[in-house]
């Protein structure tokens, strides 16, 4: 496929966006300031960015609590995601959610899911709905390899090869279900590719740290999605540079693998890529300039917001928007 220029140079910036804006929510924890805790997707960059930059306006997108990538790379606004994260009421779930709820339904983030594989049922019957409704839409799905060994991962890729949705589901196979290795908890070498053929589909394997290959096998998938023709089952191989929350520290990983890994970071790969297509450094570095900035006016407006008012604890809680009407 030959990827545009623009193209590139869009993938290369939600990249740096993302890790920017992950970077200072772990300083801004360390500091005692993300209330709750997080689950980053450092080095797993790639993966987000590909997909996003593939969908179009009014594709929707469900992940999971490891899901700020995701949500910011869709548009959703940096500023009302920090102050999401930071539990202020400038939060764009009103600091509802934390960081393993983030939503905003507007740009099509259709929510983080803090349980293991319960949005893949959810992410079919979005696609049931946009199929019922004759639409172009399609659905991404994004989950971890842990999420592989749960039944409504099963039960989803059936259903959806059956009708034939228009859903595209991405495993994020970034080696370890927490602190478990994958490759201990399954016959199979990969969780989610070697299990394609169980529902009719094709077995799909992708460098995730390479945000070309993830751009190429997204772009295949939507387009194989939009003429009717179903579900994709893609398996990126990534990898986390952190443990699987704050409060670990990842030692139960070799650290020769991470060392490896860490060599392979996604965003130093795709830098001396455009580079040696001929993109000026300063170019690059004027989008890397223009996320930290951004990242720096998102953590100040959220430092500034104020709690959110007690009067909204009973809000967004029933369908009338409140529980008067119980009493």
């Amino acid at each position: 496929m030959d990827i545009a220029r623009d193209t590139r140079i869009a993938l290369y910036e939600g990249m740096v966006r993302a890790r920017y804006f992950e970077q200072r929510a772990y300083d801004l924890f360390m500091q005692g300031l993300v209330k709750g805790t997080t689950h980053l997707g450092l080095g797993q960059e790639a993966v987000a960015a590909g997909f996003a930059v593939a969908m179009r306006q009014g594709d929707m997108t469900y992940c999971t609590y490891r899901g700020h990538n995701h949500t910011l790379l869709r548009g959703a606004p940096m500023g009302p995601l920090m102050g999401e994260l930071m539990g202020r009421a400038n939060g764009i779930c009103a600091a509802k959610g934390g960081s393993m709820h983030l939503t905003d339904v507007t740009k099509g983030a259709m929510g983080s899911y803090a349980i293991v594989g319960a949005h893949l049922p959810v992410a079919a019957g979005s696609a049931w709905a946009a199929q019922l409704r004759g639409t172009d839409q399609v659905t991404s799905c994004f989950f971890g390899d842990g999420t592989t060994n749960i039944g409504a991962f099963h039960e989803s890729l059936n259903i959806a090869a059956v009708w034939k949705l228009p859903v595209v589901f991405v495993c994020e196979n970034n080696l370890y279900m927490e602190y478990t290795a994958i490759g201990d908890v399954i016959a199979v070498e990969h969780p989610a590719a070697d299990r394609a053929s169980a529902y009719g589909l094709e077995s799909i394997i992708v460098d995730g740290n390479d945000a070309d290959a993830v751009y190429e096998v997204a772009v295949k998938a939507f387009d194989r999605a939009r003429r009717g023709e179903g579900p994709s089952l893609i398996e990126a191989l990534t990898y986390r540079h952190k443990g699987h929350s704050r409060a670990d520290p990842g030692k139960y990983r070799p650290d020769e693998e991470v060392e490896e890994w860490l060599k392979r970071d996604p965003i130093r790969i795709y830098r001396e890529r455009l580079e040696g297509m001929g993109v000026p450094g300063d170019e690059l570095d004027t989008i890397e300039t223009a996320a930290l900035a951004e990242v720096d006016d998102a953590t100040e407006v959220s430092r500034k917001a104020p709690p959110p008012d007690p009067s909204i604890l009973m809000t967004d809680v029933w369908a009338d928007g409140g529980s008067t009407w119980r009493n």
